[in-house]
């Protein structure tokens, strides 16, 4: 007795050193150290050590136009994807459920009966009312290890709606404030429309009085048609985004009621954290180790083909057949217990093996490769932001010194040092330069979004 339990143990701890009992752990060579870059820099990394992380905000705080909270509300609640991601979310949980079942015996009911007549004799009739149970003893790993992996398959479902999430909240803030930008610059080629109307009259009367050619005011009405046709154009891109918006939001076309572009505000700072949390926030990093794990569990499941399976099975009921029939019935109990050692299988439990390890090792190349693209993602948005910030403090400095030029060559053409032309560039150079700050305004804006999903944001 002694003699089988030390063999036992010798077989366990065998086992046990070959991961068919270990639970994954990450691996100690994925790196996520140095994936940030300083936006200010063009050859170091970024050197964080704060550990405070503007993806831990929830999205109220990062997205604080009340009209926009509640788009994003409703596309939460509605947006089909995420339906189905909670769907998909709920299948898991139950492939889970099966697997934990797994472990425990089955039942099964299985009536039989017979009619039977040899030369005209009398019929005889014979029944069984059996339940047969039978039970696989998980002593290596088979079960435990389909368990594991199907919570994996859990987690990364959920890992998936979280995905879903934030993709949601950034598409809908995204359009949004695209929206936003197109309001301000239907609203600044308006007025412009209106300066150069005005223009043409003016030239038009210049024209009769002699003081200027006609070939100066088909130029003016060209420019005034231009921007006619601008404004069109804008009109149609902010129908098309309402279009857009409410698809994302599971509704038929329609308005979309929104704040102003200058009122929008963004989290005085943008914290990364450290390197480590990405790890932790990002979904679809998350989903990237979860079929990593996954794929070790798949890979314990080989290994433990390659030892016995042991299944206990019975049968009790009532029969009237035990050998001659008789009436009523007795019972019947029967017990079975099986052994099953693979010995020899065409190769087919080694080639599993050998493929299984090779997809581990292809899900951890995966993984690491999607941390390094998070990085990637966390730095650009980083450096988009900067950027815009630094741009949009030109662009203001060039809006305020081509609108004292307007003002300038106003008064120039009164004393006539300047040709009303010179009025319509200065003119069209101010357009120009508002309609660029109004879109370097909404690209930083879209730097913040970038940030906020890049690491991880959105999860409440």
């Amino acid at each position: 007795m002694k003699k089988q339990i030390i063999g036992m143990m010798c077989l366990a701890a065998m086992m046990s050193s070959c991961h068919i009992y270990r639970a994954y752990d990450r691996p100690e060579t994925v790196d996520a150290s140095g994936i940030y870059r300083d936006p200010v820099s063009e050859t170091d990394t970024l050197a964080v050590t704060d550990t405070a992380n503007m993806g831990n905000l929830p999205w109220k705080e990062v997205f604080r136009d009340p009209q926009l909270q509640a788009l994003i509300e409703e596309g939460l609640a509605n947006n089909v994807d995420m339906q189905a991601a909670i769907l998909r979310v709920e299948e898991a949980k139950v492939m889970l459920t099966a697997a934990k079942l797994a472990y425990l015996p089955s039942f099964n009911l299985a009536p039989q009966g017979t009619l039977s007549s040899f030369d005209k004799a009398k019929t005889s009739k014979t029944y069984q009312l059996p339940v047969a149970a039978s039970w696989e003893i998980d002593l290596f790993g088979k079960l435990l290890n389909a368990k594991r992996g199907e919570r994996a398959a859990y987690l990364q479902s959920q890992y998936s709606q979280q995905a879903v999430r934030s993709q949601i909240i950034g598409g809908i803030a995204n359009i949004y404030y695209s929206l936003l930008m197109l309001d301000r610059q239907v609203e600044i080629t308006s007025e412009t429309v209106d300066i150069y109307k005005e223009n043409v009259r003016t030239m038009e009367a210049m024209k009769i009085a002699g003081m200027t050619t006609e070939a100066a005011v088909a130029q003016t009405r060209a420019v005034y048609h231009q921007v006619q046709a601008s404004l069109l154009d804008l009109k149609r891109q902010v129908r098309e985004t309402e279009n857009s918006l409410c698809v994302l939001l599971a509704k038929a076309p329609q308005h979309i009621d929104r704040g102003t572009l200058d009122a929008q505000t963004v989290p005085d700072n943008l914290m990364v954290g450290v390197p480590l949390q990405l790890l932790e926030n990002r979904p679809d990093v998350k989903i990237a180790e979860m079929s990593l794990a996954s794929a070790y569990y798949t890979t314990n499941q080989a290994r433990s083909a390659f030892y016995p399976s042991i299944t206990i099975s019975g049968t009790a009921g009532w029969t009237n057949n035990a050998g001659v029939i008789i009436n009523p019935g007795k019972v019947i109990l029967s017990a079975v217990a099986s052994l099953t050692q693979p010995i020899f299988n065409n190769g087919r439990l080694v080639a599993n093996l050998k493929v299984s390890k090779a997809e581990e090792k292809i899900a951890q190349m995966n993984y690491q490769q999607t941390i390094l693209e998070a990085g990637q993602e966390v730095s650009d948005a980083l450096y988009l932001y900067d950027t815009q910030n630094n741009k949009l403090v030109q662009d203001r400095q060039q809006v305020d010194q081509l609108d004292k030029a307007v003002t300038y060559t106003k008064a120039l053409f009164q004393s006539g040092d300047a040709t009303y032309l010179e009025i319509l560039t200065a003119q069209q150079s101010l357009l120009s330069a508002q309609l660029t700050e109004v879109s370097d305004n909404f690209q930083r804006l879209q730097a913040v979004i970038n940030l906020y999903s890049a690491l991880g944001g959105g999860r409440n």
